[in-house]
């Protein structure tokens, strides 16, 4: 009877494990598709704000706060990043953000339709992300790389467990 108990025990905690890994995978998606909205609208506006009035706005933003402590790092930090911020920046910019945007929601439109050639694509892509973030933190060393390198590390994890459920439905 204890064995019976016990494995009936077991069962119900893998129910539950897949059900949390599944939930877990749909909330990124949601995340995920959220984020490549957001790079999309992000690239347009890239587009429609030149330089110079990057510049501006800056400028604008932080005349208050410079007049208050010329060396606050932020604001030192702002100019600098604005001053850096050319015609060929603005580009590349709104073009990583353009096709990094649609790549996750053309991605995200396959795995909610449950194509199954979808999840290895999903990631392929992914890791591809995931190399360029690390590739780019070992130069700005911003943390918020390291954060969404994270987050795809685990997207990778839930889009296997996921690639393996559907695999074990078509097979049976």
């Amino acid at each position: 009877m204890m064995l019976f108990v016990q494995g009936v025990f077991m069962s119900v905690k893998r129910m539950l494990v897949k059900q949390i890994i599944h939930v877990s995978f749909e909330i990124g998606l949601f995340i995920k598709g959220i984020d490549g909205i957001l790079e999309v609208i992000g690239s347009a506006l890239l587009i429609l704000v030149s330089p110079n009035q990057v510049h501006i706005i800056i400028t604008k933003i932080t005349q208050h706060e410079l007049s208050e402590d010329p060396n606050d790092f932020l604001v030192k930090l702002l100019f600098s990043l604005s001053n850096t911020y050319s015609v060929s920046v603005q580009l590349f910019s709104a073009f990583y953000l353009l096709t990094h945007g649609v790549i996750k929601l053309v991605i995200i439109y396959l795995l909610r339709r449950k194509k199954y050639w979808a999840y290895p694509l999903s990631i392929v892509f992914l890791l591809l992300f995931s190399i360029y973030q690390t590739y780019r933190f070992i130069n700005t060393h911003s943390v918020w790389l390291i954060i969404l390198t994270i987050f795809d590390a685990v997207m990778i994890f839930l889009t296997y467990q996921e690639y393996r459920k559907i695999a074990a439905l078509r097979i049976v």
